[in-house]
């Protein structure tokens, strides 16, 4: 699993990737970013700073349910098809202060390769938060989000396109 939470006030970040046990993937990151110097933290690393920090653990059957074993089965099957995206979980907020953050977590792609790592844990291709533009949680084929920073790029926009309008109406 991986996660990644942004708090657009000053960009502090946190993430984990290529973890199972957590019961909630976010909250692994939201303890990343909260109590480490480190943004991302994968595999090992990131479960022992968890079990460090507390982060409330799930017995192994938690995570694996008949209907995403067969989901499984049948992608596995299917191989020559595009893998399907499921279980990924995004949000993004603005507080009564105007403040705003995001937050990405998923399962992953089904039938996906070992040590494959998506957008979802990425700030800036899964993630972004920035209180000037915009949150942003994005889903769907990770690697393109990566190759584009999506979510930056989408923030990025709207603070040139906020520029150019600033700029128009002073003139």
């Amino acid at each position: 699993m991986d996660a990644s939470v942004m708090d657009g006030r000053d960009h502090r970040a946190g993430a984990a990737a290529g973890i199972c046990g957590p019961r909630n993937p976010i909250l692994a990151a939201r303890a990343v970013m909260e109590h480490s110097n480190h943004v991302l933290l994968i595999a090992e690393g990131a479960l022992a700073f968890c079990r460090e920090k507390s982060v409330v653990f799930a017995e192994p059957g938690y995570f694996s349910t008949e209907e995403r074993r067969r989901e499984l089965r049948d992608t596995l099957e299917k191989r020559r098809r595009d893998a399907a995206m499921k279980g990924t979980v995004g949000a993004v907020a603005r507080d009564r202060d105007g403040n705003l953050a995001a937050a990405t977590s998923t399962g992953g792609m089904t039938g996906k390769t070992p040590g494959r790592v998506g957008d979802s844990p990425i700030i800036g291709a899964g993630t972004y938060a920035d209180n000037a533009t915009c949150a942003v949680s994005a889903t769907g084929h990770g690697e393109f989000f990566i190759r584009y920073g999506a979510a930056f790029e989408i923030a990025a926009r709207l603070r040139y396109a906020a520029n150019r309008c600033g700029r128009q109406h002073m003139q």
